[in-house]
């Protein structure tokens, strides 16, 4: 007699779901040994039943499988990262290549290269580029022109405060030579003064002193003598 196949879709009736999930589990966990064992492969099974009981088989460590899986799946996601951003490097490169080159292109035609094949558009184009370049250029000129003036005001003017205060302090010295000169003169004159002039004068004390003196001696008798 020949067996009927069975129709894979959902069990209505509770008991047959419960009887035909017990059968198929034993039996998954049965193939899962035998690959295990045929194959020396590292497996970890686990099943949640209808009624949410766990059922798990592994023919190693579970943590290990499920610790292996999560770092194989990293992985898997950073090689997935790095070709997606690989992709996208090798688009903006190209991006980037073709706009260098058309600026190049730009700039060659600009300086008066490769003009043979533009039309007569082009070319006035071009030179409607040149125009605005050149009045930027001369924009440009005259502002550093006009920074360079002010610079260099402004250095003329430090300059000549410097040169004021330095003509004030070489009067200033002068002066104070001046002064010490007509001091040295004055002392030199009060040195050289003349003999007598200098016998002459005494200090008050000196002169009631001597005149004291004089008058408590006795007097002196010529005939003595």
């Amino acid at each position: 007699m020949v067996r009927q196949r069975i129709q894979i879709k959902k069990i209505d009736n509770v008991t047959a779901r419960q009887v035909t999930f017990s059968k198929r589990r034993r039996g998954l966990i049965k193939k899962a040994q035998e690959l295990s064992t045929l194959c020396d492969a590292e497996i970890g099974l686990i099943v949640f039943s209808s009624t949410g009981k766990l059922f798990e088989y592994s023919n190693t460590r579970m943590p290990q499988v499920l610790q292996r899986h999560m770092l194989h799946a990293d992985n898997l996601n950073k090689l997935e990262e790095s070709s997606v951003q690989l992709e996208a490097e090798d688009s903006m490169c190209k991006i980037l290549t073709k706009e260098l080159e058309d600026k190049t292109r730009e700039v060659s035609r600009i300086s008066g290269e490769d003009l043979d094949a533009l039309s007569l558009d082009e070319l006035m184009k071009i030179e409607r580029q040149v125009e605005r370049g050149q009045i930027k250029v001369r924009r440009a000129k005259e502002e550093k022109l006009r920074k360079e003036i002010v610079n260099l005001k402004r250095k003329e003017m430090e300059m000549a405060k410097e040169n004021q205060m330095l003509k004030e302090q070489m009067k200033d010295v002068s002066t104070q030579q001046f002064s010490l000169l007509q001091l040295a003169q004055s002392l030199k004159s009060d040195v050289n003064l003349p003999s007598s002039a200098q016998i002459r004068w005494q200090p008050p004390e000196l002169n009631l002193i001597s005149n004291n003196f004089l008058t408590l001696g006795p007097p002196v008798q010529s005939g003595n003598l």
